[in-house]
């Protein structure tokens, strides 16, 4: 089968369109940098079972999300890629049958490139997905077992070849700042990922999270990361490698060719509606009394159990207020390349920026200020995102 040739529907510029996201928490095994909701299961889940709380918990969150057009589907994980494509199928029909969705939106599935998983590739391109994104991670194998990862770079090779037959757009997932990883190896790595001819690349910096395996292992004097020198001198390098390919940063952490951005993850940082489905999924769902902030029982069979029980999973369901708004405002757009705009800024608080602050970031050649009102990092300020966010939310 030829890969599908249609495009999703154009939405106007910057548009940040309604989402809906899936959540399966299942993998195979617990990666050891991972704080994800994933959980590993001996025995296989009852996905007939799943399938059916899935639908009902999305017939709920329409209740509250009537009428709107979706722009873009997201399976996430956990594994989304254990799903069979049969249960992928059925939600899908279900999102069709409770909101409007054109032909031909983004429907992105995540997947692990084992052997098996893209085995399945065709089966979830006829359930409606159009878009892959491969938990790739490294080209290296003694890093891929370094990471947990159950694939060999031949399997990713393989992998990234089926999807590319099948599917009209593919994206993968690389890690970066290893431990002994040095900006020569890097550029050489990335530039042999970049000649896959993917048309969309996510490179993440390998991070110590709270309650991973990694965490025990560098509590324990067992793991060192690049400090924070050669981490920077590793970010430099991709921003140039993934430049000099195509592919500039549209997103701190994201490289995609003009006009293949992942659609879904623009709803999160343009500050737009989604719905979050299954097991520790998040939402944000502007409601006739305001902007809520959703989220639902992390613990798979708990989820189920509540689901069947009332018809959701929802442990959270807080009203924000307009500084919430405006600081998630900030601390997503300013991820964003385009920055964000000042006017929706002032509509979401009711307030300016502090102009004072504004002007010393500009001053420090930091953030900048557009003709069309819109704030965006440099550069330099994207080095140091997490201050600069901080400093204009103070």
């Amino acid at each position: 089968m030829d890969p599908q040739t249609t495009t999703a529907p154009a939405l106007p510029a910057r548009d940040p369109g309604f989402g809906i996201y899936v959540h399966w928490p299942f993998c195979l095994s617990k990666c050891p940098y991972c704080d994800f909701n994933s959980h590993v299961r001996h025995e296989p889940p009852d996905q007939a079972r799943f399938l059916a709380g899935f639908e009902r918990e999305l017939g709920v969150m329409a209740e509250r999300a009537p009428g709107r057009t979706v722009s873009s589907i997201f399976f996430g994980g956990g594994t989304p890629s254990l799903m069979r494509p049969e249960t992928v199928a059925g939600i899908i029909t279900a999102v069709r049958r409770l909101w409007t969705v054109p032909d031909g939106i983004e429907i992105t599935l995540e997947a692990n490139p084992t052997s098996v998983e893209a085995g399945r590739f065709r089966g979830y391109a006829q359930a409606g997905v159009n878009r892959v994104s491969l938990g790739v991670q490294s080209l290296d194998d003694t890093d891929l077992r370094f990471l947990g990862r159950l694939h060999s770079v031949a399997e990713a090779l393989k992998a990234v070849e089926t999807a590319r037959a099948i599917f009209p757009r593919i994206s993968f997932d690389l890690i970066y700042a290893r431990p002994g990883q040095t900006p020569a190896a890097w550029r050489q790595e990335l530039t042999r990922a970049l000649a896959l001819a993917a048309d969309h690349l996510s490179v993440y910096q390998l991070t110590i999270e709270a309650e991973t395996r990694f965490e025990d292992l560098w509590k324990a004097g067992k793991l060192a990361v690049p400090d924070e020198d050669t981490a920077a001198d590793l970010y430099e390098v991709t921003q140039d490698v993934c430049a000099a390919h195509g592919l500039p940063a549209y997103e701190i952490s994201n490289h995609a060719k003009p006009g293949a951005e992942c659609r879904h993850n623009l709803v999160y940082w343009r500050y737009g509606e989604y719905v979050g489905v299954g097991p520790g999924a998040h939402g944000r769902l502007a409601e006739a009394d305001g902007r809520h902030a959703t989220a639902t029982e992390k613990h798979p069979e708990r989820w189920l159990h509540q689901v069947e029980t009332r018809g959701h999973g929802l442990t959270v369901d807080d009203l924000l207020t307009a500084e919430e708004q405006a600081d998630e405002y900030l601390l997503m757009g300013l991820r964003l390349a385009e920055g964000i705009d000042l006017s929706r800024y002032e509509t979401i608080s009711g307030r300016t920026l502090d102009p004072t602050r504004l002007t010393d970031l500009m001053s420090h050649g930091l953030a900048e200020v557009t003709s069309d009102r819109r704030v965006r990092a440099t550069p330099a300020g994207f080095a140091v995102l997490d201050a600069l966010v901080a400093d204009l939310a103070a």
